[in-house]
This record gives C-alpha cells, structure tokens and sequence, in this order.
C-alpha cells in the first residue's frame, strides 16, 4: 500500500511558476512508475508528467518545456515545477504511483492561474 500527499498549490498569475510535491509513505525507489494528472473544471483527466526512474521523463505536448517532473528517491517525494504558467494550466493536479500492480493516487491539491 501506499500514501500520497501533494503540497505546494495555490493562486499565481500568468507566467508564474509553483513547485508542486508528492509525499509517499513508503521507499519510492521500489516504484518505477510515477506520475502527475490534472483535471479543469467540466474537462477529463490528463495525465501530464511521467517519470520511470529519474532519467526518464515524458511529457504531455500542453505542458512541454514549461513544466518538469522529478523526484528524490532519499526522500520520498515526487515534484512537478510548473513554470510560465498559464490560464489553462488551472486544474486539481494529482501524483499517482503504480506499485505492484495497483495505481494509488494522493487526494489532489488545487492550482488557479489567474490575473
């Protein structure tokens, strides 16, 4: 089993950044498989960073080159840093992890990109 938690939403404006984290309760380098998903408002869900050990990393096309995914096996934690955020970006974003066969997911914190 394991626990999620994401920190680090909130309000910014247009072209602002956040660092998003995902705290897990157990060791996460036995989890290859990571990730983060967003969903708006009325929209589905998107999955929008993955990464499979830390030198793999895939992106969705909306989110390349502004956002990057991480994490910090010593620690536990997963990040997503958002830069050059834009309206579009707001969303609940969530982290999941895939282990032994089950995908686990944190509760979701809220990011609003707005003037």
């Amino acid at each position: 089993h394991v626990q999620l938690v994401e920190s680090g939403g909130g309000l910014v404006q247009p072209g602002g950044s956040l660092t998003l984290s995902c705290a897990a309760s157990r060791n996460i380098s036995h989890i290859s498989n990571m990730g983060w998903s967003r969903q708006a408002p009325g929209k589905q869900r998107e999955l929008v960073a993955i990464i499979i050990t830390s030198s793999t990393t895939n992106y969705a096309d909306s989110v390349k080159g502004r956002f990057t995914i991480s994490r910090d096996d010593a620690t536990n934690t997963m990040y997503l840093q958002m830069n050059s955020l834009k309206p579009e970006d707001t969303a609940v974003y969530s982290c999941y992890a895939r282990y032994l066969g089950t995908l686990y997911w944190g509760q979701g914190t809220q990011v609003t990109v707005s003037p």
